[in-house]
């Protein structure tokens, strides 16, 4: 026979269960709630109009300095300052509590950083964080979570993001920042998945997107993915392609991947034009119906085009380029060796229809300088600092009321150069002097004199030398 229980006896049982209960729950730590620090000025600044957009696409979770100050040198037209909000779907764990806040106050030009960590879907909402996102001009998404960013889809947040890039000032992110800043975004709401899974059923579980949050100038059609080379990506991106052609996420039955490694950064700018900051980043484009895209089924799609952009390279997504790509293809779930790299099936100048010019030894001097006159733009310039004195110079010729940017890749590990820009006289009219072995330079100057004139670039090395090669790209605006 079973043992009886009075009705008092299971009360208390059922008393202590319920305390038992209450006090693990108590011991679970509560989802933090949003939290803001801010660094710089306490006042923002103030100003009528900004020259952007610009956004910075980075392939990891941290600010690349040179891709950040070419931003905010175009959002700011090369004058006064700017305030950035950095948004994180949680504080860091170890380290400074702003890391990104950090390196952007290191930058000439920015008057403040609030870096807010958002913990849940109704932040989005928050009164005082749409406040200081609308009077801002840049903001940046750090790494962490895309699912959480997505689930601000709808929101003030949203709103409040688009209207710092409608009024001229620009947007970023890294990791999965990089991922929201695509129209098309992988979300990675039920976990991430690796490009094996992808390959073999595009249509797992695990491969989850969000649409129709933002859509940037020119960036249409487009779906980011980061940590690129380093977390073996090309797959499932090609599986990301192929799904949103075969979903009709895209118009056109056309798609783009924009991938980017780690320690890169692709620098949008308000035309359109792509640069690369850091090792580097891939487009790949998929422009037909899959031969096979199916649930529970391998993937298979001939053809992919992919440009591969190397420092300083650039790709031009208002005019997307019809040369300078490679192929690569996938049948049933296995993609075609080395798809990373390979040779263009019609080549270009340049992944970008960039204008190139190699430098000419000895161009140590005005006398001797490279002839860039002649160069369309975009234009890149290239070279290396031979030696510890070495200096580089390159003539160009700018018209009147042109703005042009110089963005010079300077190789990780390599050395530490130094960018000027001279007049025909030989006046410094600006320059770009970052300390740090490898740290990039970039200027941003506009021609107000009446006609064209003749000025020179130089490049001196400052630290160190070597043979890899530093890469300056030329647009104008």
């Amino acid at each position: 026979m079973g043992t009886r229980f009075s009705h008092a006896t299971l009360a208390s049982a059922a008393l202590a269960l319920l305390t038992l209960a209450g006090s693990v729950a108590a011991a679970q730590p509560a989802e933090a709630a949003a939290t803001r620090i801010r660094l710089g000025s306490t006042s923002d600044v103030s100003r009528t109009s900004w020259q952007g957009p610009a956004f910075t696409l980075n392939g990891d979770g941290k600010i690349i300095p040179g891709s950040m100050s070419a931003a905010v040198d175009a959002i700011r037209g090369g004058t006064g300052s700017l305030d950035v909000v950095v948004i994180a779907g949680s504080a860091p764990t170890s380290g400074s509590a702003t890391p990104e806040c950090d390196a952007a106050m290191a930058l000439p030009g920015v008057n403040s950083c609030t870096s807010w960590a958002l913990t849940t879907a109704s932040d989005g909402n928050n009164t005082q964080v749409n406040t200081d996102i609308r009077k801002a001009e840049f903001v940046y998404f750090a790494g962490g979570d895309q699912c959480r960013y997505a689930a601000w889809k709808g929101s003030a947040l949203e709103a409040s993001v688009e209207s710092v890039v409608a009024k001229g000032g620009g947007s970023g992110g890294g990791s999965a920042g990089h991922h929201i800043n695509s129209p098309v975004v992988y979300d990675a709401c039920k976990g991430s998945i690796t490009s094996a899974e992808a390959l073999a059923n595009p249509y797992d579980s695990y491969a989850t997107f969000t649409t129709g949050m933002f859509e940037w100038p020119h960036y249409g059609g487009v779906i980011n993915d980061s940590h690129f080379t380093a977390r073996d990506r090309m797959g499932r991106t090609m599986a990301f392609v192929a799904r949103a052609i075969k979903d009709g996420r895209t118009s056109g039955g056309k798609a783009w991947g924009v991938g980017v490694e780690e320690g890169s950064s692709l620098l949008l700018d308000k035309n359109g034009q792509a640069t690369l900051y850091g090792k580097e980043a891939f487009v790949v484009l998929g422009d037909h119906q899959p031969e096979q895209a199916a649930s529970g089924k391998p993937l298979s799609f001939s053809g992919y085009k992919i440009w591969k952009l190397g420092p300083g390279q650039t790709y031009d997504f208002k005019n997307r380029p019809t040369c300078g790509y490679y192929l690569r293809s996938v049948t049933n779930g296995v993609v075609d060796a080395n798809p990373y790299t390979g040779t263009p099936q019609n080549t270009c100048t340049d992944p970008g229809n960039t204008s190139v010019l190699a430098e000419t030894e000895a161009n140590d001097t005005r006398a001797t300088a490279d002839d860039a006159t002649g160069l369309s733009f975009p234009a890149s310039l290239s070279g290396n600092m031979s030696s510890t004195t070495d200096r580089d110079y390159f003539r160009v010729s700018f018209n009147s009321g042109e703005q042009v940017n110089i963005r010079c890749a300077i190789p990780d590990g390599a050395y530490d150069a130094d960018l000027y820009l001279l007049d025909s006289n030989g006046n410094t009219v600006d320059r770009s002097v970052n300390d740090g072995v490898g740290t990039d330079e970039s200027i941003t100057f506009t021609r107000t004199a009446t006609g064209s004139g003749s000025y020179y670039i130089e490049l001196d090395a400052y630290q160190g030398s070597g043979s890899s090669p530093y890469t300056c790209t030329l647009t104008k605006a």
